[in-house]
């Protein structure tokens, strides 16, 4: 399950994925004739509505809970997809429905109460922010950094100093990617060091979960309890990307090494820009901030599940 602004393109996702949107916009035209002119020819106006994406029996069960017109209200429209997206990034309920996701349609429980559904589409809204790149994240990729987000992903340069764009020294020859039959871009193996955290990192993880209502321990074991440098090449490194950051799938890929494969310079004939290298720390900052937000996640769906709207189609 993914959230995009935009169009996707068929293949963002594996084969058989399917894109739904919030609202769907469309064209009428109705014919100008009224009676009480005098017209040679009628005259056709066209008009666009938009209306939300919804079954009659889902505006059924949002009007029991007192969501009156979904057509008029952009987020009414959106409550229960941003509801669906916050249970399907619960780790419970993956696990709980493994094979039933996938045999068939995701079955998503819904809240029997307004503030329940109200809490849970807030949730959703914050992981379709976390998961929209085109737009930034204050406390995430912008603004003021959370205390643990400040560590993560750090661009460096092996044995310290500033990197040098211009000597090459952002140029990714790790060998993350190659070009394999018929010049389909095939994964490497790269360069990926993990080890234990260093003790600022630790304390500023300890900050960041406080702040989250989290004991360190919790946040250790949703980001993981050891961490990774991913090299770019022999001069260049992302310092501190968490195990589970750097192991996170999104729609079957890996998600930040999926990325670089498509980024070794001989495939890409260039270096990375600054703003590229960039784009890998915001990455590895949104997939923390979505790690991080699992145990929410997770109580959401218990709560869902235990007192759940008795849903007939």
């Amino acid at each position: 399950m993914a959230f995009a602004r935009q169009l996707c393109d068929y293949h963002l996702m594996p084969p058989n994925s399917f894109v739904f949107p919030v609202l769907l916009h469309q064209n009428r035209t109705r014919r100008n004739n009224n009676p009480g002119q005098n017209h040679l020819f009628e005259e056709a106006v066209t008009y666009e509505i938009t209306q939300a994406n919804l079954s009659p029996a889902a505006r059924k069960y949002l009007a029991t809970l007192g969501f009156a017109d979904p057509d008029a209200d952009a987020e009414t429209a959106a409550l229960i997809w941003m509801h669906a997206l916050a249970i399907g990034y619960a780790p419970a309920y993956l696990t709980e429905n493994t094979d039933g996701i996938r045999q068939d349609w995701p079955r998503v429980p819904l809240p029997d109460s307004a503030a329940a559904l109200k809490d849970s589409a807030r949730l959703g809204r914050e992981l379709a922010a976390l998961l929209d790149p085109e737009n930034p994240v204050p406390g995430i990729t912008a603004g003021t950094l959370r205390p643990e987000m400040k560590t993560i992903a750090v661009i460096t340069k092996v044995g310290g100093g500033a990197l040098d764009p211009d000597a090459g020294e952002l140029a990714l020859t790790a060998k993350w990617g190659y070009a394999g039959k018929d010049g389909v871009t095939m994964p490497g193996k790269g360069k990926a060091v993990k080890r234990d955290y260093t003790p600022e990192e630790r304390s500023a993880i300890r900050e960041g979960a406080a702040a989250l209502g989290l004991t360190f321990e919790q946040a250790l074991a949703h980001l993981g309890e050891a961490t990774f440098d991913i090299y770019l090449n022999d001069a260049a490194y992302w310092r501190n990307v968490p195990e589970k950051v750097w192991n996170y799938y999104i729609g079957g890929y890996q998600v930040i090494k999926k990325w670089l494969s498509y980024r070794e310079q001989p495939l890409l004939g260039r270096s990375l820009t600054v703003e590229e290298v960039r784009e890998v720390t915001n990455m590895a900052r949104r997939l923390a901030a979505i790690v991080l937000m699992e145990p929410a996640l997770n109580a959401n769906y218990q709560r869902g599940k235990s007192n759940s709207y008795p849903w007939s189609a």
